[in-house]
């Protein structure tokens, strides 16, 4: 019985050592901050296969950080704020978002088109769906940053200035962004200096415009001013990033 018990009170003893050591190495697992991205094409990932050299800036802002954070892109082709609501896009953001994240709200591209399930009206319906992206991101902890939409290439007849497409598109967010006091980055200023900087000709090289052969994607070639390939992309989400973390302070610990 004396060597039975005395290997019994070993193998508590073991025992007890092992959880001991295991309750002390335990640590809790750390939240990571995201940065949300919400908007359209010119922000979206793209597909890669065949060579594809379109990006969106949002796809590649990523390579850019280091750190304790990390980019979740939700932004799709073709989407408005109208849709990316309808569609159940934002209700998907708002399930994983947490304290102390961040979300990158940039439309307007598609919500001045006139389709019925996209179109929205700038001062009303647009500024209400940002105004929601807003408050729900408030709601859940996290800062919503705000942007308006990058320029598209569209020189006027002396090859200087761009032509605005967006219109009041693009004043809508700067005045949501007063009226909620939001931080807010406009990139449609932004990018017109950049595009206007390389002139008409070497601002091709931002841009899909794809010569013929070159790729498998597009065998004909493409001549595309809206959206940007892989150097423009890159151009661009530093740009927007470097603005960002202008007025949002904090967010400058993660930029390389």
């Amino acid at each position: 019985m004396g060597k039975s018990n005395h290997i019994n009170n070993l193998s508590i003893k073991l025992f007890s050592l092992v959880l001991l050591l295991s309750i002390c190495s335990f640590k809790p697992q750390q939240h990571i901050t995201t940065i949300y991205m919400i908007g359209d094409s010119t922000m979206a990932n793209k597909p890669l296969d065949k060579d594809n050299q379109e990006r969106g800036w949002g796809m590649v802002l990523g390579e850019m950080l280091h750190g304790n954070i990390r980019v979740d892109n939700h932004a799709v082709n073709g989407r408005s704020s109208k849709s990316f609501i309808d569609e159940g896009r934002w209700d998907k953001v708002l399930e994983t978002l947490a304290p102390g994240d961040y979300v990158i709200i940039q439309f307007g591209h598609n919500d001045e088109k006139p389709n019925p399930d996209r179109h929205t009206e700038p001062y009303t319906t647009f500024k209400d769906n940002l105004h929601r992206f807003i408050r729900e991101t408030r709601a859940k902890g996290a800062t919503p940053i705000l942007l308006n939409s990058i320029v598209r290439r569209k020189f006027d007849a002396d090859s200087v200035h761009l032509i605005d497409t967006h219109g009041d598109y693009v004043i809508a967010p700067r005045q949501v962004a007063e009226e909620a006091n939001v931080p807010f980055v406009d990139a449609n200023s932004l990018s017109r200096s950049l595009v206007e900087s390389y002139g008409p000709e070497q601002s091709k090289q931002l841009f899909m415009w794809i010569p013929a052969g070159k790729y498998e994607f597009a065998p004909i070639g493409k001549q595309d001013d809206t959206h940007l390939n892989v150097e423009g992309a890159h151009i661009v989400a530093r740009m927007l990033f470097q603005h960002i973390i202008m007025v949002v302070p904090e967010l400058g610990q993660y930029f390389k």
